[in-house]
């Protein structure tokens, strides 16, 4: 309990749980609608969802002692948005159980970490910078809206980065709500606590739902969620084993399914914010602040869509801030170790690049095609590179 009591790991852990919930949070609500959910049932979905990576961020982070943070594909959510029109809830139910238990079959097998163990680190590095890339430029523009909000936030982070290096993002956010509540920017006059309550939803399975959504859904997931979740880890050092994350994330899904849990994987964004410098300055104690993260997961699942309402209260600049300062350090960090290697780095270029392009291809986001393309020039140029497992391999041609 003391060490869990951390100033700095709790603002990571909270950040990135609100940077998750309002940055996507209204397309599980569309997903939810085109399914044809009533208001009760997307309040499970809401449940589902924040106990599901509540309980799983917080198992896995104790058990590895590394900072795992799960979340919601949203991909998958954008995707269900379109494809479960015409799809009963009982047959989108049965989509999610179909699709999390490929997800924990790739897990099972192993053949998700035997994939990873051919990704050099350079490459991965470039599609982290890549996945973050945008978060640092909206930093910056969102200045031009609230330019006292983000000047004064962007000074007290220089500030504090020199005087109390473990409490900048907290300062900085504390900052940031002391200007816009100021403003009267903040919306909390509508905003209703109450608890929110599963309800089960008996599964359907038809072949076409099955084959035209489920399938999409796992390749998704896998491609654009767990690919980019794993890298980060790798990217910062955290040498978790693949398959036991893979497989609790698909598993947490096929139990929670018929309540609304329509996909669970690894997060990559809001993970890069319980994995920097800021949340602690020892990297075997950042686990906590995905804990903590679990820990606000919980919370608002519990409270369903009432804590999504509090975070829809702050301006969206204020979030697009405070998620850029956090994830300075990780940017910067992942642009070095990418182009630290001259004989890759054409490769973590391309990679970067197609990364930060935000490009989606057949439904699949631009990480996955950012990483593709980078293997393809990396192993075109053969030359010989550290793995992610930390093996070297011989390429020749």
């Amino acid at each position: 309990m003391k060490k869990l009591l951390n100033l700095s790991c709790l603002s990571a852990g909270f950040v990135a749980v609100l940077v998750g919930y309002t940055s996507s949070a209204v397309i599980v609500f569309q997903a939810a609608a085109a399914a044809g959910a009533s208001e009760a049932q997307i309040s499970s979905w809401l449940w589902a969802l924040g106990i599901g990576m509540g309980l799983s961020s917080i198992g896995l982070s104790l058990r590895y002692g590394s900072p795992v943070l799960t979340a919601w594909s949203t991909p998958g959510a954008a995707l269900l948005v379109t494809g479960l029109s015409g799809v009963s809830i009982n047959e989108a139910i049965g989509v999610f159980i179909f699709s999390s238990l490929l997800i924990t079959f790739c897990g099972l097998t192993g053949w998700f970490e035997k994939l990873m163990q051919w990704v050099p680190g350079s490459l991965a590095a470039a599609m982290l910078a890549g996945v973050l890339f945008a978060f640092g430029l909206n930093l910056f523009q969102s200045l031009q809206s609230q330019l006292l909000m983000v000047s004064l936030m962007l000074l007290v982070y220089l500030l504090a980065r020199q005087i109390v290096p473990r409490y900048v993002i907290p300062l900085a956010l504390v900052a940031g709500i002391g200007v816009v509540a100021s403003q009267g920017q903040l919306q909390l006059g509508g905003v209703q606590w109450q608890l929110a309550s599963p309800v089960l939803v008996s599964p359907e399975f038809s072949l076409s739902a099955l084959i035209g959504v489920g399938i999409p859904l796992f390749i998704v997931t896998m491609a654009s969620q767990n690919v980019p979740g794993l890298a980060v880890l790798r990217a910062n050092g955290y040498q978790v084993p693949a398959s036991p994350l893979i497989s609790w994330t698909g598993l947490t899904g096929v139990l929670l399914a018929p309540f609304g849990g329509f996909s669970f994987n690894l997060a990559a964004i809001t993970a890069a914010i319980c994995m920097g410098r800021e949340a602690d300055p020892d990297p075997a104690r950042r686990y906590l602040a995905s804990v903590w993260a679990g820990i606000f997961y919980l919370i608002t699942g519990l409270f369903g869509a009432t804590v999504v309402a509090v975070f829809s209260a702050f301006p969206a600049e204020l979030v697009m801030a405070i998620a850029g300062l956090a994830l300075l350090g990780t940017i910067g960090n992942s642009l070095a170790s990418a182009l630290s290697e001259l004989e890759n780095r054409e490769a973590a270029l391309i990679t970067f690049l197609v990364t930060a392009s935000g490009i989606s291809l057949l439904g699949v986001g631009s990480a996955f095609w950012g990483l593709l393309l980078g293997l393809i020039a990396y192993h075109l140029k053969a030359r010989p590179s550290t793995t992610l497992a930390g093996k070297t391999n011989q390429a020749s041609g």
